[in-house]
């Protein structure tokens, strides 16, 4: 049996929508229905953001630390930080230093007694704001040693933007899903389509399902009880 040898397959932005546009029962005829598809896709995207850990999207990010000053403004991008921690002696193969350093909420935060206590950062808060997150790291940072913020993040998928021939910020195994939740979004929006609806969103549920799980962490956990008391 013959087969390609080839693993090149993908789908560019004018094709998925006009999968979607095919599955929900809908023909791509105008300029606008590219538009309002494209428009579409982009809060799809966001959606998948606030539905969970996406692990495509998790980068590092790094922070040099200025004595005294405890509040640091990340980029647009970052959406959330994951983990984080103080490196001492960044960059020395002997005495490279890293130390975890633990998330508070805002009211922990907000307990501290005095926040400009200055040493070696042990615990940081995050603030959301609109445009950016602040981070406020606690102790402040003193002059004793050179810290460096290191810290892992999950960053916005980027946008469709206008060419037909991008490609979506998303892993090939992801396009199925994409394609669902787009059919099922134009099913919403166009009344000759109404209809389909409950089943497009029935099937993109499961294709998130099967693409959230194929996505998922695989290291193993371990759970050791102890230390309380009764």
């Amino acid at each position: 049996m013959a087969t390609s040898g080839t693993y090149n397959f993908n789908l560019d932005l004018g094709d998925a929508i006009e999968e979607a546009f095919e599955r929900a029962g809908l023909e791509l005829r105008s300029g606008y229905d590219y538009r309002t598809a494209r428009r579409s896709i982009n809060l799809l995207m966001l959606e998948w953001q606030n539905r969970g850990l996406n692990l495509w999207t998790v980068q590092e990010g790094t922070q040099a630390l200025t004595s005294g000053d405890g509040t640091y403004t990340l980029d647009g991008n970052v959406l959330d930080i994951i983990e984080a921690f103080v490196r001492t002696n960044s960059g020395s193969t002997g005495s490279q230093f890293d130390q975890t350093l633990t998330r508070i909420s805002i009211s922990q935060y907000a307990h501290l007694s005095n926040k400009l206590t200055e040493g070696k950062p042990l615990q940081y808060f995050l603030e959301k704001d609109p445009d950016a997150i602040t981070v406020n790291l606690w102790p402040v940072p003193d002059s004793q040693e050179t810290y460096t913020l290191i810290y892992y993040f999950m960053q916005r998928v980027e946008d469709t933007g206008s060419p037909a021939s991008n490609n979506m910020d998303v892993p090939l195994r992801f396009l199925p899903c994409l394609i669902a939740g787009l059919a099922y979004q134009l099913s919403v929006k166009y009344v000759e389509a109404n209809q389909k609806a409950p089943l497009l969103k029935a099937e993109y549920e499961e294709q998130w399902n099967l693409a959230a799980d194929a996505d998922r962490e695989k290291a193993s956990l371990f759970v050791t009880p102890g230390g309380y008391r009764f």
